[in-house]
């Protein structure tokens, strides 16, 4: 058990050699010169010659504590070749902390604050560990990177310093780090019934108003619709995807990049509270109409994803969120047995809006790991980083990580992989008998956190259609800059954390409200005065002076 391990650990601390492990310049900012003392007598299973592109090996069975987010779509199995693998070849286990998807942010909340987080807490977004970092129960991360190789090989060869430092607290340390990917690699957008837009003479809008008028006009012309448009992932919050890649193009965050709830005004060069932003009505604005206009199912904003793709199936709507994946692997499936069987589908460029046709800076980060401070503590704490560094960051890792074992799952045909005859995955090997993450624990969002990070292992599985979706986007968006980050003290960190969470229960219960019409948008200024008695305006102003802004 991590107990006694830990207990043991403390045990030999007073009489142990100590090495000091300085942070070599990689957090930056105040704080970053300070020291990070590794008990060296105690640690067990690390490598001394791990390197960028090393294989990690313990040198003896380890086991780390980790926070497993438990999928419905490929359920925990203690079998998987991919756990087996790392047991075999790596002398790596876990002691599993199982949660299940829609209840992981709530468990890992209470976990950190009760002191007993696991040390490896994955499917972690920026701004996930704000609340947690005065609490002292997050690992400053940044300290120990420098025992992370391949990780600090692509943020310099890829140039993502500026996306690293933005994860900077007052204290010059950074307590999670985000998956990496090479090239910007957008995914998600929405679905349509690619035949009803043919039918109907309808090119790929080009903005969100245009989706509204061609919505419309597939409902005119398709009477068996119940609504054109029926929405999904909206678990934690209505239409969380959607609402995150339509509202840099109104100029606001949210859905799941609404982060701490700041929204910078470049011509202004301050933060603003993006759910009380005039951009932000404007967004909820333009949903709320589509469902008063009876282009969009109500119900998106609650559905569970299983009832949106079922109506999709059905003939009951023509649209949906999808990711880069989501039509090969969940929708087309669907339609198998369906009335609707030979419908065709394709995933939309998203659409430009009032602010413009944009993408949030910093899009080469993925959701990425936080770590329990009291990983630091544990004998294999070294061996931790290392193989963290190899699973997540090293070329070797991450395509196992994605495509299992070659000679098993794959095999390489030239420069291309090609999966097993018996083995699945969106579009590939359709009908085989067994999928890559059902039944091998591979492509699973716990361990492949950026399902690739080079470009090529980013397209390795994506068919055409996903590349043109993905090159589109990046040939005709223009990215934002990165604000500055508030850079908190511990005291300000803490007030911050605790206000963040409550401003944004405000915000997304009231957006869903808005926009199915339970409330209406003439109380928006009553809206906005329950923020300021939430403390909006302070936790504002207390960003901008963090930020280095000044009047």
């Amino acid at each position: 058990m991590r107990i006694n391990r830990k207990a043991a650990a403390a045990a030999s601390a007073a009489a142990a050699l100590t090495l000091t492990l300085t942070a070599c310049g990689n957090g930056g900012g105040e704080g970053a010169d300070e020291t990070a003392s590794v008990d060296l007598e105690s640690q067990v299973g690390y490598m001394e010659d791990f390197e960028a592109g090393t294989t990690f090996q313990a040198t003896e069975p380890v086991e780390f504590g980790l926070l497993y987010r438990d999928h419905p779509n490929y359920p925990f199995k203690e079998d998987w070749a991919f756990v087996q693998h790392l047991k075999d070849d790596n002398n790596v286990t876990f002691d599993y902390e199982n949660v299940t998807l829609e209840d992981l942010q709530q468990k890992r909340s209470v976990l950190i604050g009760s002191g007993e987080a696991p040390d490896i807490m994955p499917v972690t977004y920026p701004g996930d560990e704000n609340q947690f970092v005065s609490s002292g129960a997050l690992l400053p991360i940044s300290d120990y990177v420098q025992h992370m190789p391949n990780f600090l090989q692509k943020v310099e060869d890829w140039g993502l310093q500026e996306e690293i430092d933005a994860q900077k607290k007052g204290d010059g340390k950074y307590y999670m780090i985000p998956g990496l990917h090479e090239v910007p690699k957008p995914q998600y957008s929405i679905a349509i019934r690619q035949d009803l837009w043919d039918d109907a003479g309808l090119e790929h809008p080009r903005t969100w108003d245009e989706f509204a008028e061609q919505l419309q006009v597939i409902k005119d012309e398709n009477p068996d619709l119940k609504y054109p448009y029926s929405d999904r992932w909206s678990i934690n919050g209505p239409i969380e995807a959607t609402m995150q890649t339509a509202a840099p193009n109104f100029g606001t965050a949210a859905g799941w990049g609404y982060g701490a709830g700041l929204q910078w005004n470049e011509a202004d060069g301050r933060y603003s509270y993006a759910g009380a932003s005039d951009e932000y009505r404007s967004l909820v604005e333009y949903f709320a109409g589509l469902v008063e206009d009876g282009l969009m199912d109500p119900e998106s904003v609650t559905q569970d994803d299983a009832s949106a793709i079922e109506k999709l199936a059905n003939g009951e709507s023509a649209a949906i969120g999808t990711n880069t994946q989501s039509i090969i692997a969940e929708y087309e499936p669907a339609f198998e047995g369906a009335k609707n069987k030979d419908a065709e589908l394709a995933q939309i460029v998203v659409p430009g809006g009032p602010a413009g046709d944009l993408i949030p800076g910093g899009t080469r980060r993925e959701s990425g790991l936080m770590f329990s401070a009291d990983a630091a503590q544990e004998p294999d704490f070294l061996a931790m980083l290392q193989f963290v560094d190899w699973l997540y960051y090293s070329d070797e890792g991450l395509e196992f990580a994605k495509w299992g074992v070659e000679g098993e799952t794959f095999e390489r045909e030239g420069d291309k992989r090609v999966l097993a005859d018996d083995v699945t995955w969106g579009a590939l090997n359709v009908g085989a008998d067994k999928l890559l993450n059902a039944d091998f624990g591979y492509y699973n969002g716990v361990f492949s956190i950026a399902h690739g990070s080079t470009e090529d292992l980013d397209k390795s599985m994506m068919e055409q259609e996903e590349i043109d979706f993905v090159d589109g986007m990046n040939a005709t968006k223009e990215e934002l800059p990165i604000p500055p980050s508030p850079l908190y003290d511990e005291m300000e960190q803490e007030q911050a954390g605790r206000q963040q969470q409550a401003l944004q229960d405000i915000v997304f219960q009231n957006t869903s409200a808005f926009i199915v019409g339970e409330r209406s948008l003439d109380e928006w200024d009553a809206y906005v005065a329950e923020l300021e008695g939430a403390g909006m305006t302070e936790y504002v102003d207390r960003a901008n002076a963090a930020a280095g802004v000044t009047e």
